[in-house]
């Protein structure tokens, strides 16, 4: 009779261990009862909960932070459910689906920034050589003003000739 009931005690035990838990109705210890799920992580899935009931494993994936997919299934793997549902592959692949979709609508976008990073680069290019091609034409103006032409040159000469003869006169 004993051996009956230990059996019957352990049979319970087990099949209280996989006994699925709802995300939308579970309390924190039986999330935390859930392998891979701490009090971080329940509390976490509490205070998304509190904002709206979780609508099905996307929405659960998408709405708690640090839970991906992989998790997901591990998750319903150790017993836990949204809205009654375990974790499908089929929605591993939607949300895979998503991301493609994602990265597919963002592909554009990559594609404008690689066009208006080279019109930057041409507009950058352009500014660079009219810049150049300034300085050129000031340093012309610079080497024009400080160079004495030939007549200031000859001026130059006479300049000192007249001290002396005015030393001369003296």
């Amino acid at each position: 009779m004993f051996k009956k009931l230990l059996a019957f005690v352990a049979t319970m035990y087990v099949a209280m261990a996989f006994a699925a838990v709802d995300v939308n109705t579970a309390t924190s210890a039986e999330l935390d009862s859930i392998k891979g799920i701490g009090p971080v992580k329940s509390a976490l899935i509490l205070s998304e909960r509190k904002k709206a009931p979780f609508k099905d494993w996307n929405d659960f994936v998408t709405r708690v932070k640090g839970v991906g997919t992989d998790s997901a299934v591990k998750f319903s793997a150790a017993g836990m459910t949204v809205n009654g549902t375990s974790y499908k592959a089929s929605a591993k692949a939607e949300v895979k689906a998503d991301a493609k979709a994602d990265k597919a609508a963002a592909k554009p976008l990559t594609e404008k920034a690689k066009d208006a990073a080279v019109a930057t680069k041409d507009a950058v290019k352009g500014a660079a050589v009219a810049t150049k091609d300034a300085v050129k034409e000031t340093a012309k103006d610079v080497k024009a003003a400080v160079t004495p032409k030939a007549e200031t040159k000859a001026e130059v000469k006479a300049d000192p000739a007249k001290p002396a003869a005015s030393a001369a006169k003296k």
